[in-house]
């Protein structure tokens, strides 16, 4: 049986191909910033790096773009010793997601497009879903022990779903709220889903 192709910069002089990747990555995240969506000819040209190598790391702009995401490696955005009330776990949780928004507003943005576009995997690698469920989870653990009714999972989805970039996005180009203000009111939002949950045994 062949044994699976590895990645081009996983093949001989690894230093200098992970320095041409980070290059390009970032050249992506610049033009990005700027509110251009890169194609992978834009950021070769951005970093200097020629078209032919540029395509040997990122076959393509939805490749490009899940790489200049950003990466947040930890399982709980909590800082250490947090309080064991839920609803202060959370708020906690929600002004940090609400940094990552942002900070990384532009790169967020493009990696929604580009999962809205026909025929993209929404739950792909370029939006990378599920990893704020995991982070509401580790906030909402303690209910385990003190509502235990409450579906937590379902709860989370509704929180993340009132929270994430896609709600940022609707606030800030469709109702034309100030960020400053789509963020509290998203921070807002899930206090009174976590709140009501608690009122009434949530969704």
């Amino acid at each position: 049986m062949a044994s699976e192709a590895l990645p081009y910069e996983l093949t001989g002089r690894r230093n200098q191909k992970a320095r041409t990747r980070s290059a390009l990555v970032a050249a992506a995240r610049e033009l990005l910033s700027h509110g251009t969506t890169p194609t992978v000819e834009e950021a070769a040209e951005a970093a200097a790096v020629s078209r032919t190598t540029a395509y040997r790391y990122f076959p393509n702009q939805r490749a490009l773009v899940a790489a200049a995401y950003p990466e947040v490696d930890q399982d709980s955005l909590l800082p250490d010793d947090p309080p064991d009330d839920p609803v202060q776990r959370l708020d906690l949780l929600l002004a940090a997601t609400n940094r990552i928004v942002r900070d990384w507003e532009m790169q967020l943005r493009a990696a929604l497009r580009l999962s809205l576009e026909p025929g993209a995997e929404p739950t792909g690698p370029v939006l990378r879903r599920g990893r704020v469920i995991g982070w509401l989870a580790d906030a909402l653990e303690p209910l385990a022990a003190t509502h235990p009714d409450v579906d937590r999972d379902r709860l989370a989805v509704a929180i993340r779903a009132a929270t994430g970039i896609e709600a940022f996005v609707w606030l800030v180009d469709v109702a034309r709220y100030p960020r400053e203000e789509a963020l509290e009111l998203m921070r807002w939002n899930g206090r009174a889903i976590l709140r009501a949950a608690l009122d009434d045994g949530g969704p």
